[in-house]
């Protein structure tokens, strides 16, 4: 692979939107261009927050996103189930896995978590500490490839704008 350059793509996790992993990250990889998913914890659903049950107030923005609505969401659980999973078998957060799992695929991969709180700074950088086997990451790739997620990434006004 070339030298990484000082350009960038953004674009959505892949735990969350795996478009990227089909033409994108193999045109970035041959230009020698970096990857930085933002929204690396989907909008904070692999934290493990949320359940089957959850429901989202008029005032937080994940209830105008069609993955968080209560139909979708039943079936997107699944996803965060996984991730809980691999976070007991690690014996760490489901966050960590989650960023962890991205910085493992590829060292010109970024992520970019946000958030308001410090303890969520210090659970997040623990993230580039999860080791995964190559065992595991085919196992944990072949487990995703079997997860539909149901539901559009943003509100259908919004999904021209961005490809879906």
């Amino acid at each position: 692979m070339p030298s990484v350059r000082l350009r960038r793509c953004r674009a959505s996790t892949p735990w969350w939107y795996r478009q990227p992993e089909k033409e994108l990250l193999p045109a970035l990889e041959e230009l020698g261009i970096g990857f930085v998913p933002f929204s690396p914890l989907g909008k904070a659903m692999l934290t493990g927050r949320f359940d089957r049950n959850t429901t989202f107030d008029q005032t937080d923005f994940r209830s105008a996103i069609p993955r968080f609505q209560p139909e979708n969401l039943k079936h997107n659980v699944a996803l965060v189930e996984y991730v809980e999973e691999l976070a007991r078998r690690k014996e760490t957060s489901p966050a960590r896995i989650a960023i962890g799992w991205l910085l493992a695929q590829k060292p010109w991969i970024v992520p970019i978590p946000g958030t308001k709180r410090i303890e969520r700074i210090k659970e997040n950088i623990g993230g580039a500490d999860v080791r995964f086997t190559d065992g595991e990451l085919a196992d944990i790739r072949r487990h995703l490839d079997s997860i539909e997620i149901v539901g559009g990434r943003y509100p259908e006004d919004q999904e021209a704008l961005t490809g879906k």
